[in-house]
């Protein structure tokens, strides 16, 4: 029986593998992956490289920034404050930071489950210079400063809040007396004994296991992303882990006993669908209860999934710019769970002229990702792109004739014709575009 069981885990990792390797072999994702089951690491494997230039390879102990996982290494220390006496969740942020919107309105709970209202950080029309200079969390907080609320504290949640998390890193900092990392280290990392996790303030010396980040170029190609402070992301997306350390965090966070029952039970509430650094609540892909939270910044991307009823964690950590790891680390849990998946498979570069004809100018609804948003197909020698109202522009991956993937988000592509042969709608995910009298 011990030598059939060795064979179906080797098989098993030998499938995880398979399915990898399409989206290492398209320059879609190089990090490390790994996967455990009932409490055993059942899949360990890095891939491509930390430094494409010097062709440094990536291993088991590289580090990756994990941008928007960061925050539950936030949370976590506000919960280890909240058990320590030293706040509480329902305080009101005006006892630390009196002088922002809504301060004598919105608790420590609503920042923690991003419902606090708060103008985001990130949406600012010089956020990209704040990227450039090296910030603090009170310059952060600084930068919303006089701006109103987006809507009422406490009653809804309406994106991913970066503000929020800055306004908990500088709670941290007041109520320790410690900069933000050194907080981190002596609340969260320390006891963990996560020695390969720590938060980037820009103090750090240059590191051999620190993964270089690269951004996506045409349907292939990489480059190296654009360099920021990463201060700049400080309390939401300013930490660097392992895999490993990942992995061992959550085991700590959900089975063990480093947070109170009850500080445990908020992370595990599932009547919101974001709090605490995660997406909580019931997948119907695998028919339970499920855990996850994805990040992107310059450079890098993550996933990361817990199956509490099936016992299983993925963790994908990427030093490519691209959502291509939260399909891998969904992919994976159902590929060790016995559930269908789809492989990756692409067909390469199509032909040029059965590219041109895909193209033309398609206009989305209300409810779309861009509200209204009128993107645009472009096509040439390189390939196939879409050009959203934003500025920002998507190489499309081919897998078939009129079938693509967004490279950046990883979302499929697909193109509907008229009788005539001509555009006449796009299908981007679940929704739908009608094409519009402009054409390419």
């Amino acid at each position: 029986m011990a030598s059939g069981v060795l064979a179906q885990k080797d098989t098993n990792a030998a499938a995880i593998d398979a399915y990898i390797q399409p989206y290492v072999r398209s320059a879609n994702f190089a990090g490390q992956v790994l996967v455990e089951r009932n409490g055993r690491v059942v899949f360990e494997k890095a891939y491509g490289f930390a430094d494409s230039e010097h062709h440094v390879a990536n291993t088991k102990a590289t580090q990756f920034h994990i941008a928007s996982v960061s925050m539950q290494f936030t949370a976590a220390a506000v919960l280890r404050l909240v058990d320590s006496g030293l706040i509480s969740l329902d305080q009101h942020i005006g006892d630390f930071v009196p002088d922002i919107a809504g301060a004598d309105k919105i608790t420590i709970r609503d920042l923690l489950t991003e419902r606090s209202g708060l103008p985001d950080i990130n949406a600012l029309a010089d956020y990209s210079d704040v990227l450039q200079h090296h910030q603090t969390p009170a310059s952060l907080v600084g930068k919303i400063k006089g701006r109103p609320l987006l809507f009422e504290p406490g009653s809804k949640f309406l994106h991913e809040e970066h503000s929020a998390y800055n306004v908990l890193a500088l709670i941290i900092e007041k109520k320790t007396g410690l900069p933000f990392a050194a907080a981190i280290k002596r609340l969260v990392f320390a006891p963990m004994h996560l020695n390969a996790s720590r938060i980037d303030d820009d103090s750090l010396p240059h590191s051999t296991r620190m993964a270089k980040g690269y951004e996506q170029e045409g349907e292939f190609g990489l480059k190296l992303a654009t360099s920021i402070h990463w201060s700049a992301k400080t309390g939401n997306a300013s930490a660097y882990t392992t895999a490993a350390d990942e992995a061992r965090w959550i085991d700590a966070l959900f089975k063990g006993h480093y947070l109170s029952s009850s500080s445990r039970a908020a992370v595990a509430e599932t009547s919101f669908r974001v709090g605490y650094g995660w997406f909580r609540g019931t997948n119907k892909r695998f028919g339970q209860i499920a855990y996850s939270m994805n990040g992107r910044a310059p450079g890098f991307a993550s996933f990361v999934l817990y199956l509490p009823q099936a016992h299983t964690t993925v963790v994908v950590l990427s030093n490519i710019y691209s959502s291509a790891t939260t399909a891998i680390g969904y992919d994976i849990a159902a590929l060790s769970l016995g559930l269908p998946y789809e492989p990756f498979r692409f067909s390469g570069s199509l032909d040029p002229a059965e590219l041109k004809s895909c193209s033309g100018v398609f206009r989305f609804g209300p409810d779309f990702y861009q509200p209204n948003a009128e993107v645009t197909l472009t096509a040439d020698e390189k390939g196939l792109f879409m050009h959203w109202p934003s500025g920002e522009v998507s190489a499309l991956i081919p897998l078939a004739k009129d079938h693509f993937v967004d490279r950046a988000y990883w979302e499929q592509v697909i193109i509907h014709r008229d009788p005539s042969g001509n555009p006449d709608a796009l299908f981007y995910d679940q929704f739908q575009g009608r094409a519009t009298s402009g054409r390419q």
